[in-house]
């Protein structure tokens, strides 16, 4: 079965085409600049990156491109779009109304429209990918793979906030969390690679990018995560805060003579490692600013690790101790001092860290001492393949009744 994953943006839009029979990826590419002047990336397997200038007014021109190439005589990878035997969408918000993927359909599509005001930037994008989706390819099933389903088994004290109950009620005001197919696809990928069962496990995973979520994951289900009602609590990130005490927002506006939105962008987007630093929101950059002796990278990184190390620590107690730490992302799986800084700082529990097998970036690998108390161990993400296998469990199971 062939799966077209797609990840829409505002004004990007990235898919794979996946064989799910052997888990191989036949295609992928990024539009970019939909609504402006476009672009288009396409790479075929094996083939060559090609990138084509092109307007693109909607994201129904994006998905054509997209299709286009997909069929195309040359650089095509299948000859006829009936080939594609469904897609799966990445989207953001569900709330508290979907917690699992779902085939798409009107009540769906309602849903996904009244999150909007949870997701804002996500929900209106993912919609225009499935819209055009469902307007260029009638008739192929189209699956939603919510980024917060994984997290809605956190129990009532994770989740709720000390604010009044009625603005849980009436808004829907809570914690849910974000990164969510990642989190699943790697806690469940960290039993398979250490050959035990999942519902066995204490996992903690750390997803570490520009955006950087942890979770707690006990006997495979979530038991906390960091981001909250939005992307924007938790971790210091990028570009974003992570926590801060909520009054900075008031305080701001009086201040600076700004809006609350205004304040929540700086938050958003100009916070987090690019603002502590003033230098980036990359990492590496960070590091590199931190080796030349640089304070504010250097204060901001002892932050950034603090931050994580905390974390950690309330989730090993919440859980009542913990079996596996797991790195993933971009910073995860290639953050060698960060990964060693990390497990060193729970050497007081018995992890024993094993810094050659650290010096391996990007592949699936223990970096901790077979007499580690706690393993600790790198497993890169894969979102698009986990889209793909659960649009295709799905597309299976309606078939079937």
């Amino acid at each position: 079965m062939n799966v077209l994953v797609v990840n829409c943006g505002s004004s990007s839009l990235k898919f794979q085409l996946i064989n799910y029979d052997n888990r191989d990826v036949l295609a992928k590419g990024i539009c970019e600049r939909i609504g402006l002047d476009g672009s288009f990336t396409y790479q075929p397997k094996g083939g060559e990156k090609e990138t084509l200038e092109a307007a693109m007014p909607t994201h129904v021109e994006a998905i054509q491109f997209v299709l286009n190439a997909l069929v195309n005589e040359k650089t095509g990878v299948i000859k006829d779009l009936s080939e594609v035997d469904a897609i799966g969408h990445r989207v953001l918000h569900g709330g508290m109304k979907i917690t699992q993927p779902v085939i798409i359909d009107d009540e769906v599509i309602k849903v996904i429209e009244d999150c909007a005001d949870l997701g804002p930037l996500h929900n209106p994008a993912n919609l225009m990918g499935i819209n055009a989706c469902m307007k260029l390819m009638p008739g192929v099933p189209n699956v939603a793979v919510f980024d917060t389903a994984f997290h809605q088994t956190m129990p009532p004290k994770a989740y709720m906030y000390g604010i009044p109950r009625e603005y849980y009620e009436k808004y829907g005001i809570r914690k849910y969390g974000f990164h969510g197919t990642s989190h699943k696809y790697v806690s469940k990928r960290t039993a398979e690679f250490l050959g035990k069962d999942i519902k066995d496990l204490k996992i903690i995973v750390c997803h570490l990018g520009n955006g950087a979520s942890l979770s707690a994951v006990k006997d495979g289900k979530c038991l906390d995560t960091s981001m909250g009602l939005t992307p924007l609590e938790g971790l210091i990130m990028g570009t974003r805060s992570g926590d801060i005490d909520p009054a900075v927002v008031e305080y701001l506006c009086n201040k600076e003579h700004l809006t609350p939105s205004e304040v929540l962008n700086i938050l958003n987007k100009k916070s987090g490692m690019l603002g502590m630093t003033g230098i980036s929101s990359d990492h590496r950059d960070i590091c590199e600013a931190m080796e030349e002796g640089n304070q504010a990278a250097i204060d901001c990184m002892d932050a950034y690790y603090y931050r994580i190390i905390k974390y950690i620590g309330s989730y090993i107690a919440a859980m009542g101790g913990v079996d596996v730490i797991t790195f993933t992302a971009g910073i995860g799986e290639n953050g060698n001092a960060l990964r060693k800084a990390l497990c060193e700082a729970f050497s007081f529990m018995g992890l024993v860290f094993d810094d050659e097998a650290n010096q391996v970036n990007k592949q699936e690998i223990i970096i901790t001492k077979p007499e580690s108390k706690i393993i600790a161990c790198v497993i890169p993400t894969n979102e698009e393949i986990a889209i793909c296998e659960e649009t295709v469990e799905l597309v299976t199971a309606s078939k079937q009744a």
